[in-house]
């Protein structure tokens, strides 16, 4: 097989005429290119240059074989820059995973700028409720990043990116909604909405609550995380949910807990991320979790009042 550097010198050569220029072209020596020559000349069994007192000039076989080199340097050129050019986002393809109530408060302003900034990228979203699929994706190539909380870190490269709380969502006139917050202990044989085994959020609640020595009452439960502040404001109990779960207007009653309880979002996978990843993965550092504003307003006044 030629190695690339043999028929680069084949076609420095057929566009110079000189073994020489081919050499200050390439930036090599005149008998470094002669000997690239010469093995591609060994390789295919026949002659592809005649030397001339003013130089050189392809044969038949070398006038068939440059045709085909220049292809392959050009081939190995486009390669180049299409590398390149995905390394700097202008081009290539993103393939995202993301834990479904985090798709609207954390990724779509990121998504929004990627759009308007690096249109030639194209992107691919899977919502997922259940981790261990997620992370299934990244070890078999399916996803190239996915976005979770607290995901485990011994098998995958993990990156923090934000920090969101975690909240109680309730009836406006829920008893537990009368408080500026609201410790954990504050829920013990609280009615709860909680979630089905097979979100991940409802297994890491359970074991917060049982850290704390607190027994929610489990009287319904959901597999979709934004569903569960919902049902709980329709009057069905209480949920104790990330903030990114609380959409605009949402029409019960959001109480911030005491301390402040929080969850750490990360980016997680399979190695260390590629260029592109990596500059997707600072857009979610630089952006956070977007909070609506009437939620934020909500958990600003209570926690003003909690100060007093």
């Amino acid at each position: 097989m030629p190695s690339f550097r043999a028929l680069e010198c084949l076609v420095a050569v057929a566009d110079t005429g000189s073994i020489t220029q081919a050499a200050l072209l390439l930036h090599s020596s005149q008998p470094a290119v002669s000997h690239q020559i010469a093995s591609l000349e060994r390789e295919t069994r026949t002659a592809l240059l005649r030397r001339e007192a003013r130089g050189v000039r392809l044969t038949a076989a070398g006038r068939v074989a440059v045709a085909d080199a220049r292809r392959a340097v050009e081939a190995a050129s486009a390669a180049v820059r299409s590398a390149r050019a995905v390394g700097e986002a202008g081009g290539g393809s993103l393939r995202i995973g993301c834990a479904q109530s985090l798709t609207v408060a954390l990724l779509a302003p990121v998504l929004r700028d990627w759009r308007r900034r690096h249109p030639e990228v194209t992107i691919a979203l899977r919502e997922l409720t259940v981790m261990d699929e997620a992370l299934r994706l990244i070890e078999s190539d399916e996803l190239d990043v996915v976005v979770l909380p607290d995901p485990p870190s011994d098998r995958f490269h993990v990156t923090a990116v934000a920090e969101e709380e975690i909240v109680l969502a309730a009836p406006t006139d829920h008893p537990l909604a009368q408080r500026a917050a609201l410790r954990i202990q504050d829920l013990d044989g609280a009615p709860l909405v909680h979630f089905t085994a097979d979100n991940a959020l409802g297994a890491w609640l359970d074991q917060s609550f049982a850290r704390a020595g607190v027994q929610p009452e489990a009287v319904m439960r959901t597999s979709v995380t934004v569903a569960a502040p919902q049902l709980a404001a329709a009057g069905l109990g209480v949920a104790v949910c990330p903030v990114s779960a609380v959409t605009a207007g949402f029409p019960g009653a959001v109480r911030p807990f005491s301390p402040r309880w929080t969850r750490h979002l990360m980016a997680v996978t399979s190695a260390g991320p590629d260029p592109l990843v990596a500059r997707f993965i600072s857009g979610l550092r630089r952006r956070g979790v977007r909070v609506p504003r009437s939620v934020q307003t909500q958990l600003d006044a209570e926690a003003g009042v909690a100060g007093e």
